[in-house]
């Protein structure tokens, strides 16, 4: 294997070296949950919810277990039920599409723009039926979906939407906060995102008071009281210990997403500058839009696999985000969809990769990175 400089390893994902400056002051804070002894929901909870709506300008932040649990939360809440049709991207986690079949409801995927990831509008418009119930753009790799024709389709066709921003806390599209614009938001504090906790947690968020009222009861087994349920809700609870942990990170956010931002576009920089022999594809990022870079995303006109493989061997950390869109998925068979039929969710699986991006990887790191891509022999 031909190498550039001395070999370096980069993971993909460096919890650690941002854990290490926020040690004390997180221990610190868990010791006073052991201390309270109060484990699930509780005060510890209720302050990180009022602090995610006030970060998201929305009225209401209602935490949870995971993001997978505020996708279903959020479903519930609208009423979505079997036999329903819920409308979003093929080319997402799982956990968007897992939501919408365990409620028996129908999946109906439709494709993404190339150039963003997201969901494009235009094919939204064609996928609205009779029983569509909702519509779940997912902000993608911490760009957010074009929303505003997706809200004019919303408000023109009577079909609420559900924000998947489990990967774009703090990113903006025209000035609005992920999570703000849709009739519910979901967030994902998964260890491995900008505002992770120390193992799974989630948040729903929504500027409607009834829906708020709704969720609440809904995470907590559909009780209005601990023995009182009017409907059958979920375990969906948020332990205090994930929100302390949350709450010392949360100040940091912005901070955080800044460096990203600062690494993505040295990144840029040093891609132009390569004079690489296939074309790298960096993130497109439109001028109305801020990114907050949970992945740094590439697409590249080589052997995908096999630059990977070779980065492996360089020592640099990838990944592909995601290696199949759901609609070929084999458990969504059923659905009837075949491959071909989103040509460009399947182009952005065989095609994109994501490079190390954390705001701890230093400038040498990343002219690391890019020199293994000029090693790459295919």
């Amino acid at each position: 294997m031909a190498t550039t400089k001395t070999a370096m390893n980069i993971p993909l994902i460096n919890l650690k070296a941002q854990f290490a400056p926020l040690r004390a002051e997180m221990l610190q804070s868990l010791e006073r949950i052991l201390d309270s002894q109060q484990f699930v929901l509780g005060p510890e909870v209720k302050a990180l919810e009022e602090e995610v709506a006030t970060y998201s300008s929305v009225k209401h932040a209602i935490g949870c277990s995971s993001g997978s649990d505020a996708l279903l939360l959020a479903l519930m809440a609208l009423g979505v039920k079997a036999g329903d049709e819920v409308i979003t991207a093929s080319f997402t986690f799982f956990a968007t599409g897992g939501a919408i079949a365990r409620l028996g409801a129908r999946p109906v995927f439709v494709d993404i723009d190339p150039r963003t990831f997201t969901i494009d509008p235009k094919r939204v418009e064609a996928a609205i039926t009779a029983k569509t119930k909702a519509i779940i753009p997912v902000h993608m790799y911490g760009l957010c979906a074009d929303m505003d024709p997706l809200l004019e389709i919303s408000e023109r066709r009577g079909v609420p939407i559900i924000e998947d921003a489990a990967q774009a806390i703090g990113a903006e599209d025209r000035g609005r906060k992920a999570a703000s614009m849709g009739s519910i938001g979901c967030y994902s504090f998964y260890p491995t995102k900008n505002l992770g906790a120390a193992g799974d947690a989630g948040m729903v968020t929504t500027n409607d008071d009834g829906l708020a009222e709704r969720l609440r009861t809904l995470r907590v087994h559909g009780g209005l009281t601990e023995y009182l349920h009017e409907e059958v809700g979920i375990n969906g609870r948020l332990d205090a210990f994930q929100a302390a942990v949350l709450r010392v990170k949360l100040p940091h956010l912005d901070d955080w997403a800044r460096t990203r931002q600062e690494k993505a576009k040295r990144y840029n920089e040093l891609f132009a500058a390569a004079n690489l022999p296939f074309d790298v594809t960096p993130p497109y990022v439109p001028e109305t839009s801020s990114h907050v870079y949970h992945v740094y995303n590439v697409k590249v006109s080589t052997d995908r696999d096999a630059l990977m493989e070779h980065l492996g061997k360089c020592g640099v950390g990838t990944k592909v985000y995601y290696p199949v869109p759901l609609h070929l998925q084999e458990c969504f068979r059923y659905l009837g969809y075949g491959e071909g039929d989103l040509p460009e969710s399947e182009r952005a699986a065989r095609e994109s990769f994501a490079l190390p991006v954390y705001p701890e990887i230093t400038d040498e790191e990343q002219q690391y990175v890019v020199d293994c891509f000029k090693s790459f022999q295919s």
